[in-house]
């Protein structure tokens, strides 16, 4: 199984220590892109991708492990625009 595949599996189980970075690099894999709005990000990211779709959401401080809200929020959120699919 490639490294997406696992990063799409273990997102759709609902982990509660799914990171922050592992969210990174399977968006990275899905096409999206980090958008950076300068000196005034702060904690928030946004990624896009070429279709205009955008996510935004809070990066998770001090530790790297995303709220089980925000997980589920990427998970509806790639749904709807296609990227993950029921099994």
């Amino acid at each position: 199984m490639a490294k997406k595949e696992k990063l799409t599996a273990r997102l759709l189980a609902r982990p509660v220590d799914f990171t922050f970075d592992e969210l990174t690099t399977l968006l990275g894999q899905l096409g999206y892109f980090p958008v950076s709005r300068g000196r005034t990000d702060g904690s928030r990211a946004a990624f896009a991708n070429d279709h205009d779709d955008y996510l935004r959401l809070h990066k998770p401080h001090p530790s790297p492990v995303l709220k089980q809200y925000i997980v589920k929020f990427i998970i509806n959120e790639l749904r709807q625009e296609g990227y993950l699919h029921d099994r």
